[in-house]
C-alpha cells in the first residue's frame, strides 16, 4: 500500500475531485482531513488545520501546488480528458506524446498537479 500527502485548501472540493479520478472514500477525520482510496494507494487529503498545514520551524508555510505528482494511469486517455473537462477541472496541459505513452496534467481543486498516464502500446 503506497500513501501520498497532499495539501489542500477545501477537503469537500478534493474529494469531489478525486472521486472523478476512481477514489473512494476510505476515512474522514473531521473537517480538515480525509483518506481517499483508488487500488493499492491511499490519499491523505489535509486541509487548513490539520499538523501538515502547521507552519515549519523556519517560518515556511506548507501549501498546495508544486510539481511533484501522483500518476494515475488510464485506459483512454480521450475519454478521461472528455470527462474531465465536463466536469470542470483544470488542466495545465496538453496531452504530450513520449516514449512511453501519453500524459496530461490537470489540477485538483487547490492547484495540485495530477498526471494521467496512458501507457503506449
Amino acid at each position: 500500500m503506497a500513501v501520498v500527502r497532499y495539501l489542500v485548501q477545501d477537503v469537500d472540493a478534493a474529494l469531489q475531485f478525486y472521486a472523478l479520478l476512481g477514489f473512494t472514500l476510505e476515512a474522514r477525520w473531521g473537517v480538515p482531513f480525509a483518506i481517499a482510496k483508488r487500488a493499492d494507494l491511499l490519499l491523505w487529503l489535509s486541509g487548513p488545520g490539520t499538523s501538515a498545514s502547521r507552519p515549519l520551524q523556519d517560518g515556511s508555510q506548507p501549501a498546495p501546488g508544486g510539481w511533484n505528482r501522483l500518476v494515475l494511469e488510464c485506459a483512454d486517455l480521450a475519454q478521461t480528458m472528455a470527462e474531465l473537462r465536463a466536469a470542470g477541472v483544470r488542466f495545465r496541459s496538453e496531452p504530450i506524446v513520449g516514449p512511453g505513452g501519453n500524459q496530461v496534467l490537470v489540477e485538483d481543486p487547490s492547484g495540485n498537479p495530477v498526471e494521467l498516464f496512458q501507457p503506449g502500446t
